[in-house]
């Protein structure tokens, strides 16, 4: 035998040796969720990348990737504060696959020693919310500024250049707080110009003075005189409407 067909021989098996392994070795894995648990922060997963399988007759067939069961939901978190999702069953993103088992550390935290030396198993998948597939690509995407978005693109949250940021909702905006401070020059505008009423329930109490109509009719809270009338020692009644 020739020595470069020996040689040859022996890189195929080589090859066929190393594609073997890594045919058993997990790194990632596009998903779409089944089940969302969120008391646990862990989601059911379904890849959706098929496998190749062999048939004993030597023919190979196409198959599903069992349902990944209690993968961890990777948030972006840091500092005491986290950033969270309302995610749903169909919801597509990206398995990742730790390299040793994670089972001790899911349960107890901290260091610990691994319960099984499996390695690279779709037993130990995450899940990374937010990857996409073409039929599923946002519409309108912003390339000039950071959003916090919904889908549709009708409500976010916006960051721009210029120090600006942006509150877009097309119901309601809703603060919750005992107290709200606002520091700089408050500009009210109702929706397309229509001039509506602000409703506040409450009292409003101003420190200065306050000037009601616009340009000849303004009057002042503090200032405003009545014309026509007799003075005297008297006070006025309440005001009638």
């Amino acid at each position: 035998m020739d020595r470069r067909e020996r040689f040859s021989d022996d890189e195929e098996m080589l090859r066929m040796v190393s594609d073997s392994e890594q045919a058993t070795m997990w790194t990632a894995l596009p998903v779409y969720v089944v089940e969302y648990n969120p008391a646990q922060m862990t989601c059911d997963l379904q890849p959706t990348t098929q496998c190749r399988q062999q048939n004993p007759d030597g023919s190979f067939v196409y198959v599903s990737v069992p349902v990944l069961r209690d993968c961890p939901v990777i948030f972006p978190t840091g500092g005491g504060f986290t950033l969270t999702f309302p995610i749903a069953p169909g919801d597509e993103g990206l398995a990742i696959f730790s390299s040793r088992c994670i089972d001790a550390w899911w349960m107890n935290g901290g260091v610990q020693a691994p319960t099984e030396i499996r390695m690279h198993d779709l037993s130990d998948g995450f899940y990374l919310p937010g990857c996409r597939s073409t039929p599923r690509v946002l519409a309108n995407l912003s390339t000039g500024t950071t959003q916090l978005r919904s889908d549709d693109g009708k409500t976010f949250i916006e960051v721009a250049g210029g120090g600006i940021v942006n509150i877009t909702a097309p119901t309601e905006i809703n603060l919750n707080s005992p107290v709200v401070n606002v520091a700089g020059i408050i500009a009210v505008q109702n929706e397309n110009n229509i001039a509506e009423p602000c409703t506040i329930n409450g009292q409003i109490n101003a420190t200065g003075d306050v000037i009601a109509g616009t340009n000849a009719a303004n009057i002042s809270l503090l200032n405003h005189v009545h014309t026509g009338v007799q003075r005297g020692t008297g006070s006025t009644d309440s005001p009638t409407g």
